[in-house]
């Protein structure tokens, strides 16, 4: 203000240059602030939210409120921002005119069109992107005191709103290819582990893999005859690594149940070796090829059972799934869906269980020869 009575002819002159320094401020600082805070509001994750709300934070429930209703807040900011550029445009243009004269008209339009392209647009809209946590607070506070300061405008705007916004459920704020994405991009920026990241985007692929896609296949399957006595099992077991054997009646492909290994060798220390797997094999549950990992999960840890015979649409055996599949899909291999270049899920999982077989030291006859 000093500087311009320096140069003010009159107290008419000064008065003028006085109202032009206000409507200018007026557009460019209460445009600056609707910037920040739009760019800020609309840069915060769901997440982020939901984390300072459970924090319990008075910012975190104001954050949870406005991001709710999302249309409540930025009708208030245009709103604002509206009558800022209007009224700050137009006081501009009234008191350039009267203090430089109508020639410079164009040009002083010219410059308060870039001032508000950078100062109020550019500069804050960048700033808010990338300090929208820093600002979260002063964001809560300034836009629920702003909805207050124009309630009769945001009302009219969401009656509005209301009329062109399409009716019923709304867009989901996160949806399943996003997570997975994120915990992409979680591993590319070093917040979380290799291992943390598979985890992640199995987990969330969980319901829409099939028991056929990680179950041992029913051509490599080792199984006893219920018939067999605990001391001939020992023998003909096929491979004393398993803890938990399938058995049949007569036929192979008709499994009964299945004994557990621990329990067959505890039988022939107690030197009874005549008892046949029969009287102690234990119930198998079954469960379809088409049900998806979820199911399965649920089914085996709600039964309290480790082993679970997998059969088609038909009621035939299909194989056998276990909860070391599930942990190992879950925690150790990469699921394979519809989009990689693996087709045949059967053949993956029967590759998979003979590279695992192999380790183990099983040797196994060739399925192609069956």
């Amino acid at each position: 203000m000093v500087f311009l009575l320096v140069f003010g002819r009159d107290g008419v002159w000064t008065a003028w240059m006085a109202l032009l320094v206000f409507f200018l401020v007026l557009a460019l600082g209460f445009s600056f602030l609707c910037s920040i805070l739009e760019a800020s509001l609309l840069s915060m994750p769901p997440s982020f939210v939901k984390t300072e709300e459970a924090k319990g934070t008075k910012s975190g429930k104001r954050l949870a409120g406005l991001k709710k209703n999302i249309d409540r807040p930025l009708s208030a900011i245009l709103s604002l921002n509206t009558i800022a550029h209007t009224v700050g445009a137009a006081g501009v243009g009234a008191q350039a005119a009267a203090v430089f004269g109508e020639g410079y008209f164009g040009l002083i339009s010219a410059v308060l069109t870039l001032l508000i392209l950078f100062v109020s647009e550019i500069i804050p809209k960048t700033l808010g992107a990338i300090y929208w946590r820093q600002l979260a607070g002063f964001t809560a506070i300034s836009c629920k005191a702003i909805i207050v300061g124009l309630l009769p405008l945001v009302w009219i705007s969401e009656k509005l709103t209301v009329l062109v916004q399409p009716k019923g459920k709304r867009d989901e704020l996160v949806s399943r290819d996003e997570l997975v994405a994120l915990a992409q991009l979680g591993l590319s920026e070093g917040v979380i582990a290799e291992s943390e990241s598979k985890i992640i985007r199995n987990l969330i692929r969980f319901r829409k893999i099939c028991i056929e896609d990680i179950m041992t296949p029913r051509i490599v399957v080792g199984k006893l005859s219920e018939n067999l006595t605990c001391g001939a099992a020992i023998k003909e077991m096929p491979t004393e690594l398993f803890s938990r054997i399938p058995v049949f009646a007569d036929d192979p492909e008709h499994i009964s149940g299945y004994v557990l290994k621990q329990q067959i060798l505890e039988e022939v220390a107690l030197d009874r070796h005549s008892c046949s797997l029969a009287d102690i094999k234990r119930p198998i549950r079954m469960v379809s090829e088409n049900d998806s990992l979820s199911d399965l999960f649920r089914d085996l840890f709600y039964h309290k059972e480790q082993i679970a015979l997998v059969v088609d649409e038909y009621g035939g055996m299909s194989g056998v799934v276990t909860n070391e599949d599930l942990i190992e899909t879950l925690l150790g291999l990469e699921i394979v869906d519809e989009s990689d270049q693996e087709e045949d899920m059967r053949e993956l999982a029967r590759r998979r269980w003979k590279e695992r077989a192999k380790k183990m030291g099983i040797k196994l006859t060739d399925p192609s020869a069956e």
